[in-house]
């Protein structure tokens, strides 16, 4: 088992990596369990791991209920979320009780939001179940739900008290999934270690066929990536929007082709191409770094191409991008792959040329 720690102002809290850490969880979260815990989940996790979780809050004599809601980012909304908060409610939830996300992306988004805001503030761990959550999203107290003109435009930062992630779930994970997590793995590389990223290329047919050691090292890498922006930028004023790479394309297919539609990894795969060539337009990197993110996009089984829709359409989502500052809109790109920056951008036209192939 690989242990990291998350240092923000708000708390320090821990990451477990590791294979069976479900079967320890009773040992491992005992520290940062309250009284009372609600474990929350969805229809498709539930069946596979909600009985462990369950069986690990007995052991430990901690009152308990379960919240299961339906699954898939088409639910990552306003309705969706209020049936957590009708859960919380119908079991007298307090101030003091531990909610447990245990799930992919969507859960842990829509759980530690609802954390946020019940009764101002109630702890929460997160249980990633799918490589996305794992190396990205479970870690850093970003939470949000969608809005249908926007993704993750309504949330709050607000860190989990821990965070365990076990590798042995992954084993339960459909093709696609893992693929959309691999997107956010490589991510890491193009925007903050060149190193990684020919790791990547050197190692991707091992990582899909999911080789444990190779597997548990990319997991904790992309961990310990993502711990060290989120001690120096916990609330994204800065360096953690380089995060966001890929992103702001990725949230716009996402929003046109309809949630859930594109797998968020998908679009961010198809994302990171189009700031690849974003950045190549703007003279800072050449033409054959975005080829090899493109490249190792497709060995990944990811799209390295968008979707085709109108150009005017493609604004209209990326104006609803979080990153837009006084109107302006900002990219996250490259400066060379391994070096990300924010890029502001006020002539449409060149984001009509990097789009061109695809309208």
């Amino acid at each position: 088992m690989h242990t990291l720690t998350v240092q923000t102002p708000s708390h320090q809290y821990p990451i477990f990596i590791g294979n069976g850490l479900i079967d320890q969880a009773h040992e491992l979260l005992r520290p940062h369990l309250g009284k009372k815990a609600a474990v929350i989940t969805n229809e498709t996790v539930a069946p596979l791991y909600l009985a462990k979780i369950q069986t690990a809050l007995d052991t430990l004599d901690i009152d308990h209920f379960s919240i299961v809601l339906p699954d898939g980012e088409a639910y990552k909304n306003w309705e969706t979320l209020n049936l957590i908060f009708d859960g919380l409610m119908q079991n007298r939830a307090e101030r003091k009780t531990t909610l447990i996300a245990l799930g992919g992306g969507v859960i842990g988004d829509m759980v530690g939001f609802a954390a946020a805001t019940y009764q101002r503030g109630t702890p929460f761990i997160q249980i990633p179940t799918t490589l996305l959550s794992q190396v990205d999203s479970s870690v850093g107290g970003k939470t949000a739900i969608n809005h249908p003109l926007g993704k993750n435009m309504i949330g709050a930062f607000y860190q989990p008290q821990a965070v365990l992630a076990d590798l042995n779930t992954l084993h339960t994970l459909p093709q696609r999934e893992l693929s959309a997590g691999m997107a956010e793995v490589i991510k890491y590389g193009a925007l903050g270690d060149s190193k990684f990223f020919r790791w990547l290329e050197e190692n991707m047919a091992d990582l899909m066929a999911q080789q444990p050691e190779k597997l548990a090292q990319a997991v904790y890498h992309c961990c310990k990536m993502k711990a060290d922006i989120v001690a120096q930028d916990e609330t994204e004023q800065g360096i953690r929007a380089w995060l966001n790479l890929g992103h702001t394309f990725g949230h716009a297919i996402e929003a046109e082709m309809g949630y859930g539609v594109w797998l968020h990894g998908e679009a961010v795969a198809a994302g990171c191409v189009l700031a690849g060539r974003l950045s190549e337009i703007l003279g800072k990197t050449q033409p054959e770094d975005t080829e090899r993110i493109a490249k190792l996009m497709t060995a990944a089984r990811l799209p390295a191409e968008p979707p085709k829709f109108p150009f005017e359409r493609w604004l209209e989502h990326m104006r609803h991008d979080k990153k837009v500052s006084s109107g302006v809109m900002r990219f996250i790109g490259l400066n060379r792959l391994g070096e990300a920056n924010i890029t502001e951008i006020n002539d449409m036209e060149i984001l009509r040329q990097t789009l061109q192939p695809y309208l």
